[in-house]
């Protein structure tokens, strides 16, 4: 029972951490914000573990991830950005489905829905 038991739980912490490993790369997302400002964004993404760094890049200029977490398909990560002198902070939430990162930003009072794509094979 023992032995099964363990291996139960190496098959469970691979196919966690190759879940994780899936989330590497640079995605990028097409939007429309909710004042209805097109926008694109490049997600550029690394998981060590449960942690999730990286930086995202836009017109507004690059911004590094922070507090960034990710479970199985679940991540999570916040980004502070500045405008007309004002700092805010952007909380991501969202799910790595194949090549696809769909994300729940909010920030104040509001949220929408974005969809990143993976780049490159």
């Amino acid at each position: 029972m023992k032995t099964i038991l363990i291996a139960i739980f190496t098959v469970l912490s691979c196919t966690m951490m190759l879940l994780a490993a899936g989330v590497d790369g640079a995605w990028k997302a097409d939007y429309t914000t909710p004042d209805g400002t097109a926008r694109t964004s490049t997600f550029h993404l690394k998981a060590d573990g449960e942690k999730l760094t990286g930086k995202i890049v836009s017109p507004m200029g690059e911004a590094e991830i922070k507090d960034g977490t990710i479970k199985g398909d679940d991540i999570a990560f916040n980004v502070t950005r500045s405008f007309n002198g004002n700092e805010f902070t952007l909380k991501y939430t969202g799910k790595v489905s194949g090549d696809e990162l769909k994300l729940k930003v909010n920030f104040n009072d509001n949220s929408f829905d974005i969809v990143a794509k993976r780049q490159g094979s």
